[in-house]
């Protein structure tokens, strides 16, 4: 489906540089930004790798069951399917914590990494678990102490400005995504459905 939507967009925009008689700007336009494209893949590989290797170091050294083991209360209730001691709370945890602090390229490749965990429990491999859907919606509304140096250049304010605002906007964010998760998750409409050898060998 993802192919066909920027198939349409390129060919809308294609279409729309002749009709106006402009498609050298168009042209430009797809160059500089494979561009761009280019410096920013690069540019993510060396935060990934960096925050990847802290991560390895972190579960070799027992920290992040340390971490796990202190937010088990939290995340016990946030993701009860999950063991409490898997590595996918630690992962989870530290993405948490990247985007609490305002450290959005660093929470990137912590939040692929818990997916990736996650993933290994997910018995259905083309549906996502309700702890799937949990993280990306806590992930997605992270309550934020710290906003980025982007953001509050955007705004044009300064961080002491928003500071409470911002606390208080991204907790009611996460406070919204939690409960309609918790609420979602137990409707029939978005249970998910056993698979179908599984479910003979529960029934036989």
């Amino acid at each position: 489906m993802l192919n066909y939507i920027w198939f349409g967009m390129m060919a809308i925009g294609v279409a729309a540089g002749i009709y106006n008689n402009k498609i050298d700007a168009v042209t430009n336009a797809a160059i500089d930004m494979a561009k761009v494209s280019v410096e920013i893949a690069i540019g993510l590989i060396g935060i990934m790798a960096l925050w990847l290797g802290i991560m390895k170091i972190a579960e070799a050294s027992g920290l992040i069951r340390i971490i796990a083991k202190g937010l088990r209360p939290i995340t016990i209730r946030l993701f009860p399917d999950v063991p409490a001691d898997h590595p996918a709370i630690g992962s989870i945890v530290l993405n948490m914590s990247a985007n609490i602090l305002g450290l959005g390229n660093a929470a990137t490749p912590l939040g692929l990494k818990a997916m990736e965990e996650l993933q290994e429990l997910n018995e259905q491999k083309d549906t996502a678990t309700n702890s799937m859907v949990m993280f990306l919606a806590i992930n997605t509304s992270s309550v934020q102490l710290i906003l980025p140096a982007t953001v509050v250049a955007l705004m044009g304010a300064s961080a002491s400005e928003i500071f409470v605002t911002t606390i208080l906007a991204t907790l009611c964010s996460t406070i919204a995504a939690i409960a309609a998760v918790k609420f979602l998750e137990k409707r029939k409409r978005f249970a998910v459905a056993p698979d179908a050898p599984q479910q003979e060998k529960n029934n036989g």
